[in-house]
Formats: C-alpha cells, structure tokens, sequence
C-alpha cells in the first residue's frame, strides 16, 4: 500500500476538527495580531491533514498561506514548509508565526515569497517534484464576517465588525467574481501541481457559499475546475468547525453567520449555519495512471 491510499486508511469520513473553538486552538500557538486576518484556516484541519499525508521531513506547500497556519502547522510536526502569499501584511504576520512556532520548538524549516500564487510554479521552481503536500484554500470573497464589536462591549451602541476585509487591493482574488476566482485557482492548482512528488497530493479545504443569497455549490466547482488541470479527485472529507458533546454539534458559528441564517429562514430560504469545511483531496492524473500499471 502505498502511502497516500496508507493515509486515506487513517482518516474517517469526517474529522472531529473542531472540539475547541478556533480562538483557543491559536491561543499561545500564534501572535495576538494574527487575528486581523479574516479567513483563517483552522489549525486542527491542516495539522490531520498534514499528519495524514506526509513524513516528518517531507516538504508541505501552501500557495496562499494567509497567517502560515500551514506553515506552522507543518514545522511544529517536524516537516519542512514553504509559502506564497499576496498581501504584504499577511505575509509579516506569517513570518511572526513561523518565528513563534521556532521559538516554541518548532522543529522544521520555512520559507515565505511574497506574490502572486497563479505564479507558484516559476517562483518555487527550485522546489519541484519535491512536495509530498500542498494544502490550502482559496479566499471566500473581498469580505467575510470577521470579528465583532457588540453592544456589551461598546457601551450599548451598534453591533460593529471588524477584520471582515481581506484586502483594498482589487487585484487580490477575493474581490474577483467567481468564474475568475475558478479560473485563477485553477492556475494555481496546476501550477502547485508541478511542486508534487511522485505520489503527492493537493489538498483543498472549502465550503459551500451563498452568492447574493443563492447556494452555490463550490466544492463541486472546484472539483471541476482541478479536473480541467489534470488532476483526479481521491477522496472527499468533512471537516467539521463545529464539536461534539453529549450526542450533539456544538456549534463554533459566527455572529453574523446565525443572523443571516436567521433572516434566510424568515424569507423561506431554508439555510444553515456552516458546520463543515469540505476537504477535497486531489492527485494528478499521470501519478494515479502510473500506479494502475
């Protein structure tokens, strides 16, 4: 058995990923400013992701690495990491991390560029056919539901956000509409591609989302867009953000995640509160018809 299929043997279909709240699975593990950040990957998924898929000493890439929870993941799990990232300030914010992470013990070696990830492949050229993972997920939109300021702390006043923008520059991917974010991802899909070693895989965490209230079905999309760059789907995942106690989900959603889930409701729409990151799993094509031989 090779060691991806050994891998996949590990994992059950879905991953108690979420049994402390993303606030207290950072805390001590990552620098207070790192919460500015508005789309964060949650530690628990990258560290069962990367335990499952690699060895200590493998190489594990994140082409859009936001914070570095990849990165840090990686490195506190004796793997070696290496990131992309496009806005200057979350690439700082990593660097803190990885910092941290070392200063913690953290064992492995990490390395950052700041750029565009559509071009992964000619800035980490010297990185390819050597790693046994890419992990990441693309951004949800130019806004996400942040963190909140509510009437119990502000004396009263209106409920207020913050650290819901991933970015003022219009170049960055979050503000594309969909077809463009497909397209781009799809680019930098193929391009991580080309960094994988015999036998690595891709894997891609992401959630259903609602455009101007309509579900859309992006883990399906994503799907066929990586299909349409050479790599096959082998194995799908639910990742859960939501814990477990008693028999029942504990459930980590946001604010503002109830409140828009409770106004779709009231306009018959039948919506739920997020409880699951989808983890897509994703080999190329050429690695699976050269094991079938």
């Amino acid at each position: 058995m090779n060691h991806r299929a050994a891998a996949s043997s590990r994992l059950t279909s879905v991953l108690a990923t979420g049994q402390r709240p993303s606030r207290l699975q950072r805390q001590g593990r990552y620098t207070p400013e790192s919460m500015r950040h508005p789309g964060k990957m949650l530690p628990a998924i990258a560290a069962t992701v990367i335990n499952a898929f690699t060895q200590p000493g493998d190489l594990v890439i994140d082409p859009m690495c936001g914070i570095g929870t990849t990165l840090v993941e990686a490195i506190h799990l004796d793997r070696d990491a290496a990131g992309m990232e496009y806005e200057p300030h979350f690439v700082h914010l990593t660097l803190d991390n990885v910092r941290y992470a070392h200063r913690q013990g953290a064992t492995g070696r990490a390395q950052l560029v700041c750029g565009d990830a559509r071009n992964i492949a000619a800035l980490y050229r010297l990185l390819r056919g050597r790693a046994a993972l890419v992990l990441t997920s693309p951004p949800y939109g130019a806004r996400t539901h942040g963190h909140i300021h509510s009437s119990r702390d502000n004396g009263g006043g209106k409920v207020t956000k913050r650290h819901h923008r991933y970015s003022a520059d219009h170049a960055n991917l979050a503000h594309q509409p969909l077809t463009g974010l497909l397209d781009a991802f799809g680019r930098i899909l193929a391009g991580s591609a080309t960094l994988l070693r015999p036998g690595g895989v891709i894997a891609v965490t992401i959630r259903p989302i609602r455009i101007k209230g309509e579900l859309t079905d992006l883990p399906g999309r994503v799907i066929e867009t990586a299909q349409r760059h050479g790599l096959t789907l082998a194995g799908r995942y639910a990742a859960l953000l939501a814990g477990l106690r008693d028999g029942g989900l504990v459930n980590r959603a946001s604010f503002f995640q109830m409140l828009e889930t409770r106004r779709a409701r009231d306009r018959g729409n039948p919506a739920c509160a997020t409880a699951h990151e989808d983890l897509l799993i994703f080999q190329r094509a050429t690695d699976l018809e050269e094991a079938s031989r």
